[in-house]
């Protein structure tokens, strides 16, 4: 049943149930996923969307199996290493420290760009979640950046309901 200003029942199982969204990222509402679901496409409209998707789920599986997974042993050793109080050279340290740094990155942003490209292959438009934190100039910026929907969800569902600047302005 629906209510005056809400989904009905049936729309909003079928947003809990869109497994893309249940991946590492984005957190997605569900104000603007339910109508992509009842909106009608044309097939090329489909098909062009899907090959998007596959191409944004590729470059995310890379990301995670090519980048992260073969820097995960490098910062493993060096961090093993540390563990049990050998002594660790400074380019060492450097070297696991990188490794941990974009072995950590390659695996959210890879995640994140599987499951945007899930979606994008059924046709739902899920918002980019990582926006190359690592240009960022500031650790203000970096962390707008890094979870971008996480940034939103904090801002929404807790700095605005706190009190927020009582203005209601962006603040994340």
């Amino acid at each position: 049943m629906k209510g005056k200003r809400g989904h009905g029942f049936i729309e909003y199982a079928l947003f809990v149930a869109f497994f893309p969204h249940l991946l590492a990222g984005p957190i997605v509402h569900h104000s603007p996923i339910i109508p992509q679901f009842l909106s009608p496409l044309r097939a090329s409209g489909r098909l062009n969307d899907f090959a998007f998707g596959c191409l944004i789920f590729v470059t995310g599986l890379a990301k995670k199996t090519i980048f992260s997974d073969h820097l995960a042993p490098m910062a493993d050793a060096v961090f093993a290493s540390a563990d049990r109080g050998e002594l660790i050279t400074t380019t060492a340290a450097w070297a696991g420290a990188l490794a941990y740094t974009f072995q950590l990155y390659f695996d959210f942003s890879g995640y994140s760009d599987m499951a945007v490209g899930l979606a994008r292959m059924f046709s739902i438009r899920f918002p980019w979640n990582f926006d190359s934190p690592y240009k960022s100039l500031s650790i203000v910026e970096f962390w707008r950046r890094w979870h971008v929907t996480l940034s939103q969800f904090l801002r929404d569902y807790l700095y605005i309901p706190l009190g927020g600047n009582r203005r209601a302005a962006r603040c994340c």
